[in-house]
């Protein structure tokens, strides 16, 4: 037989398991009556500030976790009654404390919204954010913290912060939404993640995902002194934003006062430039080849204005390093600064501005303009080499400007070709639409080098000389420039060679009688004394007014049309041997000249001889 204390012993734990089965399965009764129906929807109005209705019936479970499941849970603006939800939720599930709910209090450390809504403005400065509650505890925790950073906004008291628990809050499969044109879009879908604050006063972190224009992004967020923060004071942040078009990450202090700013170190990287302009819908010519580019950067940020500073970029893995500042008070935003690289691609680097080549394999593409609506930009480059398609420049000050209407893209100097580059592309906007003015200045080049860059090779005096090109037209497209452009063609050229033209087969041909291709007699090289070219262009066909070319023996000219839209040619020329007693003028015929016709198009030309006055033996 048990002893007398061993049977009470057994008996006290029986009573004490009954007790605890009892507690058990009173609870689900105890937290319907007295705090879901009660204190649920009221303590989450207290905390956050909004009116909180519960319309579906609640449930409890206490296993695994005691927690109270709601259904249809919106929160909303205690002065707007007719305003929809700032947040709608199919459900919210709260983990709830087992002992302050026998007490008939409320204390939970975690809530969960299940397929939220969340409903955002459109705030002064272009940002969507959701309405901000009138009161509340977090409301008054920030009114409170705002008292200790205005006494000392340098250095605040922490220990003065309030100290309210608050906890996490999960949400997951949830969408942001806002009211635009009278109608609700879908800013994000799919959003999940948690916002973790265990107490007022202490650091507090977010973590979210979410689906924006098509593309999965995460954002990650965290601050020892939120409430300082939230406050209008100083606190240090970090932020990294990813995607697989860019990603984005700051590191450094932030406030959020009246003049709020960012101070502290920026990364940024996309790996096509192209994608990025399309997926955040900038409209600045998306349809062009843009490679990579990353900016590692000081960045400091006011009301209206970002500078970056110490700033290291590459472009197509062009490393360079500059400066730059982005101001937002005006009507349009305004990007200045200078950048500098061992190494850059500037047709790439402008692409970003304006289609500078023909977009797609079925024709030139229409030249976009648009982007001179939408920025202003003062951009200063230099490169100690650089290219612009096939040609490959040196030490080169280039600057890019687009303002009001107007875009300007300069190469004010540079080294190709043996000489002296200097160029310039101008966009400007008209009422009766885009005109485009195209200058280059080539100075004591290489002709030879300069003609195959040109796509010239053919009859391009291998010398030094300098060509002008002046050429202004409508802006449609790049074909309509060249076909309807006006300007002017000028070059000259030192002692050389003139490649392409074997003369005394050329003159054997005229000689003979017929016909023939250009292309019979381009095995040989003529030796120069020099040569001249001055052409007008109306319309997009130039006529030549001067072309020359003199040797010891010989001097050739040419004169007539060509035009740019058929490659048609329309030429009169003449082989005139350099004897000055005998030699006549420019379309003379005479014993000492043989004279032609230039017939055909710019790819294969053809001769037609006019008279037969040299000998080509």
């Amino acid at each position: 037989m048990p002893s007398p204390l061993i049977r009470r012993g057994i008996w006290a734990i029986g009573v004490a398991v009954l007790v605890i089965a009892l507690v058990v399965a009173a609870l689900p009764l105890i937290a319907s009556t007295r705090i879901v129906r009660d204190r649920i929807a009221w303590e989450m109005s207290a905390w956050s500030g909004f009116r909180v209705t519960i319309d579906g019936s609640p449930r409890i479970e206490v296993w695994p976790k005691f927690r109270a499941i709601l259904s249809d849970v919106t929160l909303s603006q205690w002065t707007e009654t007719d305003a929809p939800p700032v947040i709608e939720a199919e459900r919210v599930e709260v983990d709830l404390s087992a002992m302050a709910a026998l007490q008939g209090d409320v204390v939970f450390s975690t809530a969960r919204l299940v397929r939220p809504t969340i409903r955002v403005q459109r705030a002064a400065n272009g940002m969507f954010l959701p309405a901000i509650p009138t009161g509340g505890r977090i409301t008054r925790s920030i009114d409170t913290a705002r008292g200790v950073v205005g006494a000392d906004p340098t250095k605040p008291d922490l220990s003065k912060l309030p100290a309210d628990p608050f906890g996490t809050v999960e949400f997951r499969d949830g969408r942001m939404v806002a009211s635009i044109g009278g109608k609700d879009v879908e800013l994000l879908t799919s959003l999940s993640g948690q916002a973790s604050w265990a107490a007022m006063n202490s650091n507090a972190t977010l973590s979210a995902t979410g689906i924006w224009r098509g593309e999965s992004v995460t954002v990650d967020a965290a601050s020892p002194n939120p409430l300082v923060l939230f406050a209008g004071g100083s606190a240090p942040v970090t932020f990294s934003f990813k995607a697989a078009p860019a990603s984005f990450s700051f590191e450094g202090t932030a406030g959020m006062s009246q003049n709020a700013y960012f101070d502290g170190q920026a990364k940024f990287a996309a790996p096509s430039l192209r994608r990025v302009l399309e997926w955040s819908q900038a409209g600045i010519a998306p349809g062009t080849a843009i490679g990579s580019v990353s900016i590692s950067s000081k960045i400091t940020a006011t009301a209206g204005r970002v500078k970056f500073e110490n700033t290291a970029v590459a472009l197509d893995n062009n490393p360079g390093m500059g400066a730059l500042d982005f101001s937002f008070g005006d009507a349009l935003p305004v990007i200045s600064g200078t950048l500098a690289f061992d190494t850059l691609d500037l047709r790439s680097l402008f692409s970003a501005f304006t289609p500078l080549a023909p977009t797609g394999e079925t024709g030139p593409g229409e030249i976009d303009t648009s982007f001179a609506d939408r920025v202003n930009l003062d951009l200063r480059l230099s490169a100690a080499h650089a290219s612009a398609g096939a040609v490959q420049l040196a030490d080169v000050a280039a600057t890019a400007q687009v303002k009001n209407g107007l875009a300007v893209f300069d190469i004010s100097d540079a080294s190709a070709f043996g000489g002296n580059v200097q160029s310039s592309l101008r966009f400007d906007r008209k009422p009766e639409g885009s005109q485009v003015e195209i200058r280059l200045l080539a100075s004591d080049i290489d002709g030879a080098a300069f003609g195959t860059a040109a796509g010239m090779t053919r009859l391009v005096p291998a010398s030094t000389g300098t060509v002008s090109v002046i050429l202004k037209g409508p802006g449609k497209s790049w074909d309509s420039i060249f076909e309807n452009a006006d300007g002017s063609v000028t070059a000259t050229f030192g002692p050389g060679a003139l490649s392409g033209l074997n003369l005394p087969a050329f003159l054997k041909h005229t000689e003979q009688g017929g016909f023939f291709a250009l292309d019979d007699v381009s095995d040989g090289t003529l030796p120069i004394d020099g040569a001249e070219l001055k052409a007008t262009i109306s319309k997009g066909v130039a006529r030549l007014d001067k072309a020359e070319a003199n040797s010891a023996k010989y001097k050739i000219w040419l004169s007539g049309i060509a035009s740019y839209g058929g490659r048609g040619l329309a030429l009169s020329g003449g082989v005139i041997q350099a004897d000055p007693a005998a030699a006549p003028t420019n379309g003379q015929q005479g014993p000492n000249q043989s004279s032609f016709f230039v017939g055909g198009n710019w790819s294969t030309p053809f001769i037609s001889p006019i008279s037969r006055g040299i000998s080509g033996e």
